[in-house]
């Protein structure tokens, strides 16, 4: 769904064939298996999670795949393991916006760049830019009234707004740093109903809001959220606009 975002990474962070390059917060091994990919058996490719069970899914996709230039390991953004100066790009989607500290997050990163090379991370634009997102958002918060966001607390959209993420790579010494706005479409192969699982156990701050309702409710909510979801379905699964920012910077 977001090979759209992996390619701009890629591009912003400079990867080629051959490099070595770390993913940060990588999931259950994504971007850091099509990475694996493009740099080809002569590269090498660490991802870095801090929650065992989704570095366990990496490794098995990682198996699955035949990969031998991938590996993964559980590490947080801000204590990683690898000599200064190891990585000829680092990279990382959707992470930074739920780092404790996104300075030292990134300072870290930066670290473990070689000099000269740069640093690329993807974050949610503006949620009402993301249907993706709202579809479900909009129809829980009418059964469980959102609790109030702190500015600076871990959040999906912690970074939505143009420039405040930049400034944070600024501090972080990061020279050259840019960021722009990428507009793409999340599109998948699955039914509205395969929608509605997927997003409802995606975020864990979702799922527990939607366990403080009934089964009732919950059937409601379902329901409702696959019809608001109907104007983006296609002949061939689920086809949404959606909105993030690419960060990067270069290391001095």
């Amino acid at each position: 769904m977001f090979s759209p975002i992996t390619a701009a990474l890629i591009t912003d962070a400079h990867i080629k064939r051959g490099h070595s390059v770390l993913d940060v917060a990588t999931g259950p091994g994504e971007p850091a298996l099509s990475i694996a990919e493009l740099i080809g058996p002569q590269g090498e490719v660490w991802g870095v999670d801090p929650a065992p069970e989704m570095v366990a899914g990496a490794l098995r996709a990682a198996a699955n795949y035949g990969f031998r230039n991938v590996h993964f390991e559980v590490a947080f953004a801000d204590h990683l393991s690898f000599g200064t100066g190891t990585f000829d790009a680092v990279v990382s989607r959707f992470g930074v916006m739920f780092f404790p500290s996104p300075l030292d997050g990134l300072r870290e990163m930066l670290r473990v760049l070689k000099p000269n090379r740069k640093l690329a991370v993807a974050v949610w634009h503006f949620a009402e830019h993301n249907p993706f997102h709202y579809v479900l958002s909009r129809v829980v918060d009418r059964y469980v009234k959102p609790a109030p966001i702190e500015p600076d607390t871990p959040d999906a959209f912690r970074f939505a707004s143009p420039g405040k993420l930049l400034e944070i790579f600024k501090s972080a010494g990061a020279v050259e740093a840019s960021e722009r706005l990428l507009q793409f479409r999340i599109e998948a192969p699955v039914s509205l109903e395969d929608f509605w699982v997927l997003r409802s156990e995606m975020s864990d701050k979702l799922r527990s809001r939607l366990a403080t309702l009934s089964a009732e409710q919950v059937t409601e909510v379902r329901s409702q959220v696959i019809a608001a979801a109907r104007q983006y379905s296609t002949n061939h699964g689920v086809s949404f606009p959606a909105e993030v920012l690419i960060v990067s910077g270069k290391k001095k």
